[in-house]
């Protein structure tokens, strides 16, 4: 029988990174996510994950970036006010369907299993750091603008990473 394992979203995050003009990163986060975790045993092996993430929770320190971003330039959250994620398994990396925009595309991220320890309260918890590479445009994320000395504002390429912290259920 799978035991279930609920996020502990105080002890978690979900990150991104973009290049801006070609010259640097620009740092944003999702605020609002649930995830959880179905584990036939403490190894994880064959888990299924699943994961929602609130489109308008999203914070790059600018509150403008913020609202152009929850546009239908990016990622449209009014018509698509969650990212999702599922997968079926769970190793040294894990596979799944990313859905952003109302696209569903297979993406693979690296997962370190941090192992498993009892918190002072008798809570038994798991955590977990994945990361990873999207293209945007895969997902119908194409607005950009063109610079003057040749090159885009923002690159095609989002990295992705996280810290999950998980409670035995």
């Amino acid at each position: 029988m799978a035991t279930k394992w609920n996020l502990d979203t105080t002890h978690s995050e979900i990150t991104f990174k973009v290049r801006h003009m070609m010259i640097s990163n620009v740092k944003g986060a999702f605020n609002t996510f649930t995830a959880e975790v179905e584990a036939e045993d403490d190894t994880f092996k064959n888990a299924k994950v699943s994961a929602t993430i609130n489109v308008d929770s999203i914070d790059t320190n600018n509150a403008d970036r913020d609202t152009h971003l929850k546009s239908a330039d990016f990622f449209n959250a009014e018509q698509n006010p969650t990212i999702t994620f599922e997968s079926a398994s769970l190793a040294d990396d894990v596979t799944g369907h990313l859905t952003i925009n109302g696209v569903t595309k297979p993406v693979q991220l690296e997962v370190e299993f941090g192992g498993i320890n009892q918190d002072p309260w008798g809570n038994t918890k798991a955590g977990f750091t994945f990361e990873g590479k999207i293209k945007r445009s895969d997902f119908g994320l194409n607005w950009n603008a063109a610079l003057e000395t040749g090159g885009v504002l923002v690159s095609d390429e989002v990295k992705i990473a996280g810290e999950l912290q998980f409670v035995k259920g």
